[in-house]
Formats: C-alpha cells, structure tokens, sequence
C-alpha cells in the first residue's frame, strides 16, 4: 500500500493537491483535496471513470465530475425548507429551485491528511463550512475519508457535525465508465430497487413512488443501459435520459454495472441511488467538450429529494452526527 501527493496549483491561498492512493495489486485512485473529488481510478492503466483531461481543469468550470457536493446534492423545490412555521430560503440557482448547494462544497479547497497501513492507503479530508453560506444555517464541519484496500475496493464515507439546526443530503458525484469510450449505453446494470420516483418537467418527484416493473426503470434482471435511454418512455424523452432516484429494497449491492471486460459493484447505506446518465453533456464547455450525451453513469448515494419543502429527512439537528457510507469494488 502507497500515498503520495502531488501540489498543482493555488486557490485561494491555499494549495491545491492530487493525492495517491495505490494498493498491492497496483490499482491507483486519486483524488483532489479541491471539492474532495475523485478524479480517477485506474484498474490495469485504465481509467474505469469520466476524468478532466488535468487536476487544474478541476477548478476552473464548475462540473460535479467526482466532487463531494453538498450542502445538499440534488433539487429542493423552490429552493425552500419549512420547519415548524417558519420558511429557510436557499438560493434560486436552476430554474425555480436551488440546486447542488449554491456555491456548493465541491468548489471549496478542503484540508488533507494522507495515511496507509498494510490494508489501505487512505486520505482523510476536511472542511469548515460557516453559518451563512450559501443561506444555509449552521457551522458544519465535514469530514470525508476515501480509503482504498487490497480487494479493490474504494470505501467513501462522510461524516459531518452542526452547531445548529441545518439540512444535510450530501452526495459524491463520480460519473462510471468502466473504461468505455464514447457513451455508456452498451454498459450492463442490475439494481436492487422495485420502485423509483417519476419527476416533473424540473427533475422534481411528483407522485410518489411507482414500481419499475413493466417500465423503462426495471433493472432488477440485468440489462442494457442503452434498452433503457432508447425506450419509448415518457419519463426517458422528458429528461433526455435518466435523472431519477431509485428507491433501494436494502438487498445487496445496491447496483451492479458491467462492461465487457470490467465491473462495479456498489454497496451503501444510502435509501436511494440517484441515477443520472449525463444528459446534459453536449461537447460543449472549455474543460467538458470531449463528452458528449450519455458519457458516464452516476450512482448518487443519498436521501431522495423531497416532493415538497418537508425537507425532515435531510434534517440534522444540533451537534448530531450525519453519517455515509458507499463502497464500490472494482473488478
């Protein structure tokens, strides 16, 4: 097992990282201590996901290509949380609703400490996120930890802590390929998950679950990702693809996607995998425009978004500790 890091670039004032995690059998991830991304994982040389072409990209287009984004990941409709009779106001920032935290924590330079043993190469990040910012309430301190052992597989967890009542539904952002170029379509993906959330014209849920079984969102047999996004499915043609979250029945893993030659597994603690196919990508943007429709696959671990501003399940109270776990096992 290995660490190593290597300083890029300045942000801020602060330096900006790639740190190394390698293990026996010469699988290498590496992530940046900006946005506390993943920004490759390479298996056999081969980058198994979506990657900017240099760390320094990272900072200079906003993506959510492998970042810890947060505060909350995800759409709050209208941007508002209730609580009690009272009504917290986010940021507009996507339409009508708010959206990956405003100027969320994937844009920020976290602190890092790397670590390893004869098990894992680690790197334990950290960030101080102050009451206000972006409108949210709270000093909330992060805690993120990427570890990677000898079965290949990448543990990611998130840990975090507010001094006051605050909403909390972080998510890593990774898009998977497996290596593929071009688009994901031919990938095969299994699911544990009988129902998913329909949503409405802004990517909102809007009536409550509905089963997968006879719809385009059926992957509890393995299946082709491209059987899915070529369907005659209203749902598929109104988000240009997939862009919803599918409700996990607590079996694992929670997804498995393969490819001819490789495979992820993903196990989490999550309720729901958030699956989003890259819709939006058109070989447009300075750092983005070799990706086009459909090239990389997120499996987002989180707390679904709210239909409403009853946002209770994403709500953290003072001092509790919010706690993530995903793994994903390469093979």
């Amino acid at each position: 097992m290995k660490t190593s890091f290597n300083k890029y670039g300045r942000k801020d004032g602060n330096d900006l990282c790639e740190i190394s995690l390698k293990n026996d059998n010469g699988m290498v991830v590496k992530v940046l201590n900006y946005g506390a991304t993943l920004e490759k994982v390479l298996l056999n040389d081969k980058n198994m996901i979506l990657s900017l072409n240099s760390p320094a990209d990272y900072s200079q287009e906003r993506n959510y290509l492998g970042g810890t984004v947060g505060r909350i990941a995800g759409r709050v409709r209208k941007g508002q949380w209730r609580h009690g009779l009272e009504i917290h106001q986010l940021p507009i920032n996507e339409g009508e609703n708010h959206i990956h935290g405003g100027i969320g924590t994937d844009t920020e330079v976290w602190d890092f400490e790397p670590s390893c043993d004869e098990n894992s190469a680690r790197v334990d990040l950290t960030l101080f996120d102050p009451d206000g910012h972006n409108d949210y309430p709270g000093n909330l301190k992060i805690h993120v930890k990427y570890e990677l052992d000898n079965d290949d597989t990448l543990h990611y967890s998130i840990n975090a802590v507010s001094d006051q009542l605050t909403i909390f539904n972080p998510v890593n952002h990774v898009y998977f390929t497996l290596g593929e170029k071009d688009n994901i379509k031919d990938l095969k993906l299994k699911m544990n998950a009988d129902y998913y959330l329909p949503v409405d014209h802004s990517g909102m849920p809007d009536r409550g679950m509905e089963e997968v079984a006879g719809t385009a969102f059926d992957f509890r047999k393995t299946k082709r990702v491209g059987d899915a996004l070529e369907a005659d499915d209203p749902q598929i043609k109104d988000r240009g693809g997939m862009d919803h979250p599918f409700i996990l029945n607590g079996n694992q893993p929670g997804a498995v996607l393969s490819s001819a030659d490789h495979k992820v597994i993903v196990n989490t603690d999550a309720p729901s995998l958030i699956i989003y196919t890259g819709n939006g990508f058109d070989h447009t943007g300075k750092y983005t425009s070799d990706f086009g429709q459909y090239a990389g696959i997120t499996f987002e671990a989180q707390i679904p978004p709210a239909e409403g501003n009853d946002l209770g399940r994403i709500t953290l109270l003072p001092n509790e500790e919010f706690k993530r776990n995903v793994s994903w096992k390469f093979e």
